[in-house]
């Protein structure tokens, strides 16, 4: 099974993607074969940095969390 990241294009009033040749090949796909796409949408972290709010430290946290590996 082959892993690629593609970009959307805007195709009337939906969004298409184009299959590389490469993977088109390795993948032995023909043209009106059914297949199916698994969809994972990427969350940039740098843009939800400062979301949560803590009562306690980072390192607080991890400290307590330390005492119960014993």
């Amino acid at each position: 099974m082959a892993k690629i990241e593609i970009i959307t294009r805007k195709w009337g009033n939906s969004l298409g993607i184009t299959l590389p040749k490469d993977i088109v090949d390795e993948e032995h796909l023909q043209e009106n074969q059914r297949v199916v796409i698994e969809i994972k949408k990427v969350i940039d972290l740098r843009k939800i940095k400062g979301i949560g709010k803590f009562s306690k430290s980072a390192q607080k946290i991890k400290d307590e969390m330390r005492k119960g590996w014993d």
